[in-house]
């Protein structure tokens, strides 16, 4: 496990925080480091799915999870880059406990010229051995990689 980038996590909340569908949700950054990012989805009554159960909505457990990948692909490049979602899959596990802050946990685990690929985990953040969903993803890399010189030469 990677320690914690205190520089990229910054750049990072400056960003995701700042992200208006975030703001509306509430996610937070916890921390970054290369190609790895969690998110952190604190309860709050706007987001409840159920007014029986308390339960949080898909919806924003969904947000979560795209959010955390997608930045962590952004996380895995050398540059900074733009990565929109191309594919998106979530396996619901179980239903987040009502009052419980969601921790959406992501890496990056292949980049290709073309394609970023990530997976991701929610859970609480006191139960990380019982998640709430899985995730696997895929991103447009937008922002291809600088070509190395030939034979030596300068760029």
């Amino acid at each position: 496990m990677q320690t914690t980038n205190p520089e990229l996590t910054q750049f990072i909340r400056d960003i995701v925080e700042n992200l208006n569908h975030c703001k509306s949700l509430g996610i937070k950054v916890g921390e970054a480091n290369r190609g790895h990012l969690t998110l952190l989805l604190p309860y709050a009554d706007h987001l409840i799915g159920n007014p029986d159960t308390g339960v949080i909505h898909g919806g924003a457990l969904t947000t979560l999870m795209d959010t955390a990948c997608g930045f962590a692909a952004v996380c895995a490049l050398d540059e900074f880059g733009i990565a929109p979602t191309l594919d998106l899959r979530i396996d619901y596990m179980r239903p987040a406990t009502p009052g419980k802050t969601i921790v959406g946990d992501a890496e990056a685990y292949h980049v290709t010229s073309n394609v970023i690929f990530a997976r991701g985990m929610a859970y609480h953040e006191d139960d990380p051995d019982n998640p709430i969903a899985h995730c696997t993803a895929s991103f447009m890399r937008l922002s291809q990689p600088k070509q190395k010189p030939q034979n030596g030469g300068a760029a």
